[in-house]
């Protein structure tokens, strides 16, 4: 059962490489290894946020949103062939990303 699961999972990373040009491993590889970044980067900015520190706040601000847009860099910039809607999906992926941050550093009267 196992080896069947692992072999088609193989067929299908090897047809998304050929057809697409975009590997899942490269791409869940980035992903994953993205994940304490996230939370470092949310928790030095929060932070920052409370202490007020202008310079830190936006510096963790952006290493929070690349740490949230590089995998899908990575399908933007070296994927080929790829549908319309994947393009969507990439750009409201990447909004998701901006639009929170955005009203995390707006200032509150």
């Amino acid at each position: 059962m196992i080896t069947f699961i692992v072999s088609k999972f193989h067929a299908l990373a090897r047809q998304a490489v050929i057809q697409y040009g975009v590997n899942p491993v490269i791409f869940l590889t980035i992903y994953l290894s993205g994940i304490p970044v996230f939370y470092y980067s949310l928790f030095r900015m929060i932070r920052a946020l409370v202490k007020k520190l202008e310079t830190d706040i936006w510096v963790w601000s952006t290493v929070f949103l690349c740490s949230i847009v590089a995998p899908f860099l990575y399908v933007l910039f070296f994927g080929r062939n790829l549908p319309w809607w994947v393009y969507g999906i990439i750009a409201l992926l990447i909004g998701q990303g901006i639009f929170p941050l955005i009203r995390k550093l707006r200032p509150t009267n």
